[in-house]
């Protein structure tokens, strides 16, 4: 984990000369040429605390995003094909020690019938969500359900880009991935900080951080070119995993000459039978919220940020404006919930987690 320097980071948020709003001031500035700003500077804008300079942060990151991005902004959904996970991270309903969760996995007549679903609503890309599981998220499996999902073609319409979302895999297996086809491969590192990593991931394949820290390398080195990174707010202090996010991305980026296609910004919401999502150990305000996601965009300005519908609909708006390029919309999180009751208990006991962003694709558009 050489690249997550906790000392150095710890010591850039603490360091009081990044505090001068008129330094600050000048990294805005820089950053309106849309070439990124390094780690100490990032550090220095996560430091505002004047309004004036937050709004003119504000602004300088929507008008790079409109340089960059124009209007356009790309929707997806999410399909996952089973919620069975060896794992037991304490803040999501997945975890193996949630005895009441109520356990699916999708059959391949069961993907086709969802991605009908998604196709009919108008959806052309989907971002495909497994658990951690030898059997049930083998690749096998998951080489039938690309097929399967990319197979489907309703009246002129279908999917055109499947994004996938597993667990970290090996060399082997990231060259199998690569040759179903796939968009992006997505993983999150959840959190960076190596002791609350292990505290929040007591067991299981999930425990190992540097194989997740490194699955980004092992993926670009099997010849797939577009990787996302992300982490969970919420699970250890908002500065320090922004920092740590971006160290991961300059790392990509010095090692491979590619950074990653997206950084995902997950905040932690309540999740059924995971008392850790209830309460997160450090909330992040809206506040904050907005800060962080302005500045990921001036720091690596080509990248997308992706949002998910974790966030009211009323936020979701602001942030589009912030640098936020991609979104889900009319999601659902657990296995077979597009073609069943969208309210029902039962789908709550079968998610991953709760939304906060219930509007159709056709509402969100």
């Amino acid at each position: 984990m050489e690249f997550i320097n906790e000392k150095y980071i710890d010591s850039l948020i603490s360091d009081e000369k990044l505090n001068d709003p008129e330094l600050q001031k000048e990294v805005i500035e820089k950053s309106k040429a849309a070439k990124g700003l390094t780690l100490s500077e990032s550090a220095a804008l996560l430091n505002i605390t004047d309004n004036e300079t937050l709004d003119y942060l504000f602004h300088t990151a929507k008008e790079v995003k409109e340089k960059i991005y124009g209007n356009r902004l790309v929707l997806f959904a999410p399909l996952y094909i089973t919620n069975l996970c060896v794992n037991n991270c304490l803040y999501c309903a997945f975890r193996r020690d949630n005895k009441e969760l109520k356990r699916k996995t999708l059959t391949i007549d069961e993907i086709r019938e969802e991605t009908e679903f998604l196709v009919k609503q108008g959806h052309k890309r989907i971002l495909l969500v497994a658990g951690e599981h030898p059997k049930k998220s083998s690749m096998e499996f998951i080489g039938e359900a690309v097929k399967t999902i990319y197979d489907v073609h309703i009246n002129g319409g279908n999917i055109r880009r499947i994004n996938v979302n597993t667990a970290p895999l090996s060399y082997e297996s990231f060259k199998v991935l690569k040759s179903f086809g796939i968009g992006t491969y997505q993983c999150f590192q959840e959190t960076y900080h190596y002791d609350t990593y292990h505290k929040m991931h007591p067991d299981g394949p999930k425990h190992d951080y540097s194989w997740r820290l490194y699955a980004m390398d092992r993926a670009l080195l099997a010849g797939i070119d577009d990787v996302g990174i992300g982490a969970l707010f919420g699970l250890t202090d908002y500065k320090f995993e922004t920092l740590a996010l971006l160290s991961h991305a300059f790392n990509l980026d010095e090692r491979f000459c590619i950074g990653p296609h997206t950084i995902s910004v997950p905040r932690l919401e309540p999740a059924f039978n995971a008392p850790i999502a209830h309460k997160p150990p450090f909330a992040v305000s809206d506040a904050d919220f907005k800060k962080l996601v302005a500045i990921i965009r001036l720091a690596v300005p080509y990248t997308g940020i992706i949002l998910s519908t974790r966030e009211r609909a009323e936020l979701r708006r602001e942030l589009f404006e912030l640098g936020i390029s991609q979104i889900s919309a009319g999601s659902r999180t657990s296995p077979g919930a597009y073609r069943e009751s969208q309210e029902s208990l039962e789908e709550y006991e079968m998610e991953q987690f709760q939304l906060g962003d219930h509007r159709t694709l056709d509402e969100v558009v």
